[in-house]
């Protein structure tokens, strides 16, 4: 991994636990095999998807990708404003969790997902990645970034709602990263608006699990037993006000605009609550993580240890 790419102290030993309910290991099996099901049955049919019209595509998207998380064993549950229907191109920005992410922003925002370019060459799911409209980048490559903004501020400025991780790493869920400002000019250059979302996984006692998360040296396969074998998990998605275009002239302030809103916002019985604003310098810093589905930071990223 480059280093200037950012990093995050969260390990699976110390943050993917969860201290709820257990399911047995059948239970788990039949939900592993269920969904897996339903993703391969989605890979097969998503080229038929594109023959259809928006609403309709974006409808059976959103149920789909309920009907998997369910299946996995999680309830979603949307708190904040209603999911808007399309309209004009929008940047959709949420902290990053899981792997679980991708589905669970698609049962509120079907739209395109940046991911790392290594996606494309996976079996199966690169082609469905790539045949559902994904925007992918070289996140290795310090100078295809400038790229990267135009593809962003092209499908914006077409009308495109754009899916984007810029913490460019995952966190437990607990703690957020920096947000990396380059997918922020996509959007002044497009004059688009920016949608902050924050996405909380949380146990059957209302409180954060680590059983989602998916950082450090965690494999997919572990991560997917944790999920299915854990009972009475939440997929909690908030959305968060719209920062309309012009409000900032600054990518840097866009981005601390929304991830602040993220990282302030709290629910309680379905009620959202912001706390005071912190300062930046209290950001936690950088170390190790596992680095999916995003943009890289800018080259001036510094690691620390953990």
């Amino acid at each position: 991994m480059s280093a200037w790419l950012p990093t995050a102290p969260c390990t699976p030993r110390d943050c993917a636990t969860h201290r709820g309910p257990a399911a047995g290991a059948l239970t788990g099996a039949v939900r592993l095999l269920a969904g897996v099901g339903l993703v391969l049955a989605g890979a097969l049919t998503s080229p038929f998807l594109t023959l259809l019209g928006g609403e309709v595509r974006d409808r059976l998207t959103r149920h789909w990708t309920r009907m998997v998380l369910r299946l996995f064993g999680l309830r979603v549950r949307v708190v904040g404003e209603p999911a808007p229907l399309r309209g004009s191109g929008v940047l959709v920005v949420a902290n990053h969790v899981s792997w679980l992410d991708i589905p669970l922003l698609a049962t509120v925002f079907p739209g395109r997902m940046l991911a790392k370019s290594e996606i494309r060459r996976w079996p199966l799911l690169g082609a469905l990645a790539a045949l559902g409209g994904t925007l992918f980048v070289e996140r290795e490559r310090l100078r295809a970034l400038p790229e990267t903004v135009r593809t962003l501020s092209t499908a914006l400025a077409a009308g495109s709602r754009v899916i984007v991780f810029p913490e460019a790493c995952t966190w437990c869920g607990r703690e957020q990263g920096r947000f990396t400002t380059a997918v922020f000019q996509a959007a002044l250059d497009a004059d688009a608006a920016v949608r902050p979302v924050r996405i909380t996984y949380r146990a059957p006692d209302g409180e954060p699990s680590g059983a989602p998360a998916f950082v450090g040296d965690d494999t997919i396969t572990a991560s997917l037993w944790r999920v299915v074998t854990a009972r009475g998990l939440t997929a909690e998605i908030t959305v968060l006000p719209l920062i309309p275009a012009g409000r900032h002239t600054d990518r840097r302030e866009l981005a601390r605009d929304a991830r602040s809103g993220i990282a302030r916002t709290t629910v309680t019985d379905g009620v959202l609550h912001t706390a005071v604003a912190s300062d930046s310098a209290n950001w936690p810093s950088s170390s190790v993580h596992q680095c999916v589905n995003s943009i890289p930071a800018s080259a001036s990223s510094v690691r620390t240890r953990s």
